[in-house]
């Protein structure tokens, strides 16, 4: 493929982006199609990947795929394990989206679609991906050490009591935001008690199913979970819509607080 057919895919996905960008800024009322939010994502996901990631990993953190990993150099089967790289891949894709798609449709449903769609995708793509790359390649320089850690090292024994004391400070904070806006969110709503109280069933098995079951069968793991997801999300549906289920499933904010906090 020659460079100009890969400017003009380029250019065609940054403009359907744009286009969803557009939509979602000029929408008004509550009826917005889910389809121009999927679109701006994978539009600005991949663009990110494609130059801004590329960019930060070749010209300022000099990647280099020939250095061994610390799981490599300290296999011991305990704190130091090979995995696969889509495993590997889910975990830091989960850590730094998380607070994106709790945060992000509690401002669209207050501000409008477009504040929370800039907040997911733009703040990920720019800012929190960012520092969760370079933390990453900083640990992985470091032998897996964490940040804390790595400020003892470079500074002195104070400043490593003190990072670690600030990062815990902001762990609680952010804990506690996000619980906020989770109780909030599912207050009084069956429909999303029984969806996400599902996800941890779905969770456990999956884990035996990949640890005990069909070892190293990823794909073959990812698609059942993501299934049994959908599921989760159409029983969600069916006990909003039975009587006796939607009493079962809802909730007050207190209830759910404290069912979080134990």
């Amino acid at each position: 493929m020659n460079k100009s057919v890969k400017n003009l895919i380029w250019l065609v996905i940054a403009l359907l982006g744009a286009w969803a960008y557009v939509v979602l800024a000029t929408r008004r009322g509550e009826a917005v199609n889910s389809v121009y939010i999927l679109i701006a994502a994978l539009c600005s996901y991949a663009i990110g990947y494609r130059f801004y990631s590329k960019w930060i990993a070749a010209r300022i953190l000099a990647l280099n795929d020939r250095r061994a990993t610390p799981c490599e150099v300290h296999d011991d089967g305990k704190d130091f394990v090979k995995t696969n790289k889509w495993i590997v891949f889910g975990h830091h894709f989960a850590a730094i989206s998380g607070p994106g798609p709790l945060v992000g449709p509690v401002l669209a449903a207050q501000f409008g679609y477009l504040p929370g769609a800039l907040w997911v995708l733009m703040g990920v793509v720019l800012g929190g991906a960012v520092q969760d790359f370079v933390i990453l390649f900083c640990s992985m320089r470091r032998n897996g050490k964490s940040l804390a850690q790595m400020v003892k090292e470079e500074l002195n024994t104070t400043a490593g009591i003190i990072a670690i004391v600030a990062i815990l400070a902001i762990m609680i904070i952010l804990l506690a935001v996000l619980a906020l806006v989770v109780v909030k969110a599912l207050a009084d709503s069956p429909w999303g008690v029984f969806t996400v109280g599902a996800t941890i069933p779905i969770a456990m098995f999956m884990g035996g199913y990949l640890r005990w079951g069909r070892v190293g069968k990823v794909m073959e793991g990812s698609v059942i979970g993501v299934a049994l997801l959908l599921l989760a999300v159409w029983g969600g549906q069916y006990v909003h819509g039975h009587a006796n289920l939607a009493t079962l499933f809802s909730l007050k904010d207190i209830n759910i607080a404290w069912v979080i906090i134990s």
